[in-house]
């Protein structure tokens, strides 16, 4: 069974509901109209979007081109490395603790605060706005590999047959999806409690501006570390476009290569594996079958030596009282579920 922690103290947030987000959203039918300012975008994708899709993936892409140049040329400093390195860990765990691990499945409590601060953290690495990831992930945990998943590698292409239809499917699940299905999940189905909370919906609605911050802020760092404007240029390109780049495709590579290649030791319906040369840079998202196996699990590497750096950060901020009610996994759950 799920274990979690000792009972929050009374000034903490009650205990989270028997039923988890997926569930109430598999189970739930779909929304009512709402008011055109507050409608989200399950309809078919605008053209507008599409091309602000794919500006979001081509633009990083030149960038780093641009910066492997550099590097080889060596007009690269070790602070635009260092500047890189803290806006990837800052972003990747908006991702990974923010809008996975706690707005997505509840696999802990914290505060308010710091569940916008989570929600700010990961709107900057530009992978939409905070309410459609979690909508799409939990539309993901419901239709796994199945029709309706956004991004399976599995669905629509096995009339291709072969190594074709392989690579179509890879590619949809990682990066080809953004084109047509990413942030289709309705909202009000599949993240009520987000969409209530006006905070999130503010955070939501200033994702631009968020993604812009998120460009300038390694900009004056590296300005405040070089003084000078080609070091604000660098900062930009480093701790900008590519830490957009590498967070982007460490991510789409758990929707992809994750629910293709790698291993398997419980019983699941569907096509979720762990890759461990994954662990570190995903910050221990690609333990994917783990967490499909038992989604609430603020621990996705369940045994010791899976490497789980998300966890960790959970784990300290239970041991400092800024996160409570983490759920966890008993080893015998974990043998009940082993094939």
């Amino acid at each position: 069974m799920e274990i979690s922690s000792p009972p929050a103290p009374p000034s903490a947030p009650r205990p989270l509901a028997d039923q988890t987000p997926v569930q109430a959203a598999r189970s739930a039918p779909p929304s009512a109209p709402r008011a055109p300012e507050e409608t989200d975008h399950h309809g078919e994708m605008s053209t507008a979007e599409k091309y602000g899709n794919l500006g979001a993936v081509v633009l990083p892409f030149v960038a780093t081109i641009a910066a492997v140049v550099l590097f080889w040329n060596r007009l690269v400093s070790p602070a635009d490395l260092a500047i890189a390195a803290v806006m990837y860990l800052l972003t990747a765990v908006g991702i990974t603790v923010g809008f996975h691990r706690l707005l997505t499945h509840r696999s802990f409590q914290t505060s308010k605060a710091l569940e916008y601060t989570f929600a700010l953290l990961g709107s900057m690495s530009v992978q939409g706005p905070v309410i459609a990831w979690v909508a799409d992930h939990r539309k993901h945990h419901a239709h796994t590999d199945e029709e309706g998943d956004p991004h399976s590698p599995h669905v629509g292409h096995d009339h291709e047959g072969g190594l074709r239809g392989m690579f179509a499917g890879l590619w949809h699940a990682h990066a080809g999806w953004l084109m047509s299905t990413q942030g289709r999940a309705d909202w009000k189905r599949f993240a009520p409690d987000l969409y209530e909370d006006p905070g999130m919906r503010a955070i939501g609605r200033g994702f631009v501006p968020l993604v812009l911050l998120g460009l300038a802020l390694p900009a004056l760092a590296g300005y405040l570390i070089g003084g000078t404007l080609a070091a604000a240029a660098t900062g930009l390109l480093w701790g900008g476009l590519v830490r957009v780049f590498f967070v982007h495709h460490v991510t789409w590579s758990v929707n992809s290569v994750c629910h293709f290649f790698g291993s398997r030791r419980f019983d699941t319906d569907d096509h979720s594996t762990n890759v461990f040369w994954l662990a570190l840079p995903s910050l221990g998202e690609s333990w994917h079958h783990n967490h499909h196996a038992f989604p609430r699990s603020a621990t996705h590497g369940l045994r010791r030596r899976e490497i789980d750096p998300s966890a960790a950060i959970i784990n300290t901020l239970e041991k400092l009282g800024l996160a409570w009610n983490v759920v966890r996994i008993s080893e015998e759950r974990q043998s009940q579920r082993a094939v």
